[in-house]
């Protein structure tokens, strides 16, 4: 088939049937401007690029971006109305004090004041700084590292509010590897140039913002610094391995980790954080914890307090003399990402207003930017997608009955929640001063931490949203058991109020199918209906699972966005499994949603290419290759080009929709193709 055919045909027929309609009637629109597609770049080679190619040469990547994308220019426009909402509380004059506008206007105020943090220096810090330095013991080191998580000074292990696996019902605190600052383990361990390289100029940055604090001998404290990083690297886990639920799920009491991880004194590191009554810690990886509290001990004293004051030093960065963010940046972002430029002034502003006061600024958001009618229609488009689950699950050859039962009963106590929250928090009590940045961030993660800590029963807990309403994103919890679509996401190209269903189907429905398809993939299957860590599959249900993941996990091992770089196949199953049943899924729902009914020719593309277009638009991004690097090494998504077309080659619809046969780069034989649901 020649490039563009596939189109050509369907214009035509599209012709065709607009010469019935009454003069100057206007035929329906499909919501896709034909322009954006690339004819050059055949469908069935590379649906990404030939519905993105004319995007990726138009855009430049900004020179303050790693990585731009259709939701980093949704989060642009979200950014630029809460910058209008915060000016407009900054022009209010003699706010209450107390009220979400002052805290808003003055939260602000106290990043944006250059001058007064230039005479400053490191002073908000200095005697943080004094008191890691006098530290005499390991104790010493415990309770610092909890007062630096309980503050948001950089502390290595935060806390994080979770639910005891065993006792859904119940709270518990979890803790996950950490106290390494470089991207992964392997920029430690590998002996790659390109890693060497990167240690080497690691070096160079804790040199220089040793220095900059006056220390005699900043080299030699740098060095010291990456030999225990890379001892603590050896002892982590690898993604991959910390993706299963059932082995990074452990839970203990505080008692049990003194007596079974001795070195580091968990009291003293609870305390702080207010947590050291709490009955349960979940850890993700025992064993590195392990290993961490044996090196506190065997490891030199000063060693681990330079460990503290560089992840002090790298966290206030930011909040700093402009000398501190300097060196960060350099490092963190034009050696370690490529990243050409800091990010404006006014944006991090926004995103620390964001940060801290997220619900104050949401509601105001929501109140002048999102429609009740996009609500109430992707509430719709939720029910349709569920309903679509329910029939896969029905009709699913492979489970046995009792499986199937449990799978079902899951996917009808699922919680689905659209746009924003049924009840705002409230920040009373918090105080906000326009001259005391780091003071006002100390503060701030002081009340979060007072507020997750005593909210806090599970009803309260199952309530709480873990983004705000003005974020570019959704996710699934599997203790809470619900997925959450904000509204700043339900915009085009995800969702688009004038677009047809068929399109927002591809876009929306795919990205809701995902989620839900999240409590069902290899990790969210191990919980039950109630949240609780079990295991309610059959061993032979088990087994064809996992026969049918390791395909999946296979073909995108295969993808190299790099030529020395491959995507792990193991750390991606996730949101691969993800993205597989959510564009089914979201297919099958967009069919029920016809009754029957055919679907039209609009703008020249059957409803099916239509949809499948929809579905690319949403991945279309830019990344600079220092970053890709880092990203296929350390996280879960496999970049955008491979979800895209890794995922439709699986999928039968695709094959139908643009006439894909053998022969075509996007071909995959039917016996290949995966196929969970």
């Amino acid at each position: 088939m020649t490039p563009g055919a596939v189109h050509r045909v369907a214009i035509g027929l599209a012709l065709a049937a607009g010469s019935a309609l009454a003069a100057g009637q206007r035929a329906p629109s499909s919501g896709i401007d034909l322009a954006t597609l690339s004819p050059a770049i055949r469908p069935q080679d590379d649906l990404y690029g030939h519905v993105n190619d004319r995007w990726l040469q138009a855009t430049a990547l900004p020179g303050d971006r790693v990585l731009y994308s259709a939701a980093t220019e949704l989060q642009d426009g979200v950014f630029a109305d809460l910058h209008t909402i915060i000016e407009d509380a900054v022009a209010v004059e003699r706010p209450r004090r107390g009220s979400p506008t002052q805290q808003i206007a003055d939260l602000y105020r106290s990043l944006i004041d250059v001058e007064r943090l230039r005479s400053l220096g490191v002073s908000p810090i200095r005697a943080d700084l004094d008191r890691i330095f006098a530290i005499t013991n390991p104790s010493g080191i415990a309770a610092e590292a909890g007062r630096m998580a309980s503050t948001g000074r950089g502390g290595p292990f935060e806390a994080s509010l979770a639910f005891n696996p065993a006792t859904p019902s119940v709270p518990a605190i979890r803790l996950s590897q950490s106290g390494v600052m470089l991207p992964d383990r392997e920029y430690y361990l590998e002996d790659r140039d390109v890693y060497v390289a990167a240690r080497q100029d690691y070096v160079r940055y804790l040199a220089r913002i040793f220095a900059l604090v006056g220390r005699p001998a900043p080299h030699d404290d740098a060095a010291a610094l990456v030999a225990l990083e890379t001892r603590l690297a050896g002892v982590q886990w690898t993604r991959a391995d910390s993706r299963d639920p059932l082995r990074t799920s452990t839970p203990f009491t505080l008692r049990d980790l003194e007596r079974q991880m001795p070195g580091f004194d968990w009291r003293a590191w609870a305390e702080p954080q207010g947590i050291s009554r709490n009955a349960t810690v979940v850890l993700a990886q025992p064993s590195f914890f392990e290993g961490f509290a044996g090196l506190i001990q065997s490891e030199p004293l000063e060693v681990w307090q330079l460990w503290l004051a560089a992840r002090l030093l790298t966290s206030t960065a930011p909040f700093l003399h402009e000398s501190f963010g300097a060196a960060r940046f350099d490092f963190f972002g034009r050696l370690l990402t490529g990243q050409e430029e800091p990010i404006e002034r006014w944006k991090r502003g926004v995103s620390l207003v964001n940060g801290y006061l997220g619900d104050a600024l949401g509601r105001l958001y929501v109140e002048r930017h999102f429609s009740a009618a996009s609500r109430t229609r992707v509430e719709r488009m939720v029910q349709q997608v569920r309903a679509a689950y329910r029939q896969a699950l029905e009709a699913s050859d492979w489970l046995a009955a009792s499986t199937r039962r449990e799978a079902l009963r899951k996917l009808s106590t699922l919680t689905i929640k659209v746009g924003y929250p049924s009840r705002w928090r409230h920040y009373n009590g918090l105080v906000i001063r326009a001259d005391d940045l780091v003071g006002n961030i100390e503060r701030a993660k002081r009340f979060e931490a007072a507020y997750r800590s005593r909210s806090l029963d599970a009803r309260e807990q199952r309530m709480a949203w873990l983004i705000t309403p003005q974020t570019v994103n959704a996710y699934y919890g599997p203790s809470s058991h619900e997925i959450v679509v904000a509204a700043a996401l339900l915009q085009p190209p995800y969702f688009d109020p004038a677009a047809d269903d068929a399109v927002n189907y591809g876009a929306i429905g795919a990205v809701i199918g995902h989620e839900i398809g999240h409590a069902l993939d290899d990790r969210g299957r191990r919980y039950d209906a109630d949240g609780r860590l079990r295991d309610w599959w059959t061993p032979d249900d088990d087994a064809e699972y996992r026969r049918r993941a390791a395909a999946l996990v296979a073909q995108f091992s295969g993808y190299r966005p790099l030529p020395d770089v491959a995507i792990n196949g193991a750390l991606t199953l996730g949101e691969n499994l993800g993205d597989l049943s959510g564009l089914i899924i979201a297919h099958r729902a967009w069919q029920l949603s016809l009754e029957g009914r055919p679907s039209p020719v609009l703008d020249g593309l059957t409803g099916d290419q239509r949809f499948f277009i929809g579905w690319a638009r949403i991945w279309r991004e830019k990344q600079r290759d220092e970053y890709l690097r880092a990203f296929v090494l350390s996280n879960p998504h496999a970049p955008a080009p491979f979800r895209t077309n890794g995922t439709v080659t699986n999928v039968p619809a695709f094959y139908d929709a643009f006439g894909v046969t053998a022969g075509d780069a996007l071909f995959r034989p039917p016996e290949s193709r995966v196929r969970i649901w």
